[in-house]
């Protein structure tokens, strides 16, 4: 049973606008959820240090984009999406330059078809490398700074997960968790869920010396080769 937890707990669920946490996040998190409803904002650049949640966001809207066509590139736009569809691009600030050729070329098919693209980057659009002319469509739409979540709202969203599925999660744990595991806030929700299956299949709880044994065990685990 413990060589399945490890399993699960090898890679973090699938990112999500359900299970991203928003912290101070929740204006962006919002505009995304309203592109991916169909909203009239159809321009949307966000930035922010790494850890601030920028890719899960992206990838996350295209997964709640549904019926609509949705592509996710990390960095260049590798094939050409078509104009009507929703399109992220993450980033932006690694762009060589004959690929921000092709992003500024991609923003105006997109604004002449209707449809969205949102972008982002390490910097707001103005103090980005860029070209001068892709900064300006970058500004286009709404521009959100994302900030990473804090320990304290990191200690929070895994209280409030745990209250959701009836677990009983002691401080030590969620301390343990936070210095421990991976610092991004799907994985800790990973772990956090894992764990809990985990202990109602051996009607055991949720304790510290049982995280203590599973986060060193997959420290010790080999890599699979790539």
């Amino acid at each position: 049973m413990m060589q399945q937890l490890l399993l699960q707990l090898a890679e973090p669920p699938a990112p999500t606008l359900n299970n991203f946490v928003p912290g101070r996040n929740g204006a962006a998190l919002q505009a995304l959820r309203d592109i991916a409803g169909g909203s009239a904002e159809r321009f949307v650049y966000l930035w922010g240090e790494p850890g601030s949640g920028r890719t899960h966001l992206l990838r996350g809207l295209v997964h709640a984009a549904g019926a609509r066509q949705a592509r996710y590139f990390a960095g260049a736009v590798a094939a050409d999406p078509g104009g009507d569809c929703v399109i992220a691009v993450d980033d932006v600030q690694q762009l060589a330059a004959d690929d921000q050729i092709s992003l500024f070329d991609l923003y105006n098919r997109v604004r002449a078809a209707g449809g969205a693209l949102i972008a982002s980057g390490d910097a707001a659009p103005a103090q980005l490398g860029l070209r001068a002319d892709l900064r300006s469509r970058l500004a286009w739409g709404l521009a959100f700074q994302l900030h990473p979540l804090s320990d304290a709202e990191k200690a929070a969203a895994l209280r409030a997960h745990a209250e959701e599925r009836a677990l009983r999660l002691s401080e030590d744990v969620i301390a343990y968790l936070l210095q421990h595991a991976r610092r991004d806030m799907a994985s800790l929700i990973g772990i956090l869920d894992a764990l809990d299956r985990y202990s109602l299949e051996q009607k055991r709880p949720v304790t510290l010396p049982l995280l203590r044994s599973a986060l060193e065990s997959m420290k010790n685990k080999p890599s699979t080769p790539s």
